[in-house]
């Protein structure tokens, strides 16, 4: 397991579009979500234990912002042939078992992830209204210890622009498991 942080691409860049099939059977867009105010991209898997030690609160963030208008939205990156933890089937199960409120999307061409120069998982980009990029950098403090956790990044960044006000140009990267490209 290879530990990588985040490219940390430049505040403002544009959200990239995408045509990505969910979990749910229905095929996701950037545009399905053009009610949103924000909207949380993060590219994640099922196996990467980074993603795993954060998962809860990544839900409970969703759950608590979800009602003014944040949408989280979870995309898997990974080769899936080589990786087979983060398969369909098993993003599924995942997500049942942990009882997502946020669409999960595979990314089978890896693209998705190429254009948001993505490397890692988790690796997230937070969008405002405007769909520029707003935030990019880890969640909080200590992905390890949740009880340890001093600094809620993500969470002061998502208030900030709910709120109308700057996100702090400081931004400290995501760190996790490298994207599992497919070779050729």
């Amino acid at each position: 397991m290879a530990l990588l942080e985040s490219t940390m691409p430049p505040l403002g860049t544009p959200a990239h579009d995408f045509l990505l099939d969910g979990i749910d059977g229905e095929t996701h867009s950037l545009e399905s979500y053009s009610e949103k105010e924000i909207i949380v991209i993060i590219f994640m898997c099922n196996h990467c234990p980074y993603v795993k030690a954060v998962l809860k609160r990544i839900i409970d963030l969703q759950n608590e912002f979800i009602a003014r208008g944040v949408q989280f939205i979870g995309i898997n990156p990974n080769d899936a042939i080589r990786y087979p933890d983060d398969s369909l089937e098993n993003m599924k199960t995942i997500a049942k078992e942990n009882n997502f409120s946020f669409p999960y999307l595979v990314d089978p061409s890896q693209e998705v992830a190429k254009s948001y120069d993505a490397v890692c998982t988790p690796d997230l980009y937070v969008y405002g209204k405007d769909r520029k990029l707003a935030y990019r950098g880890r969640i909080d403090d200590n992905w390890e210890h949740p009880k340890k956790v001093t600094q809620q990044d993500l969470k002061l960044a998502l208030e900030n622009i709910l709120a109308g006000q700057l996100v702090a140009k400081e931004q400290i990267p995501s760190m996790g498991c490298s994207i599992k490209w497919k070779t050729t």
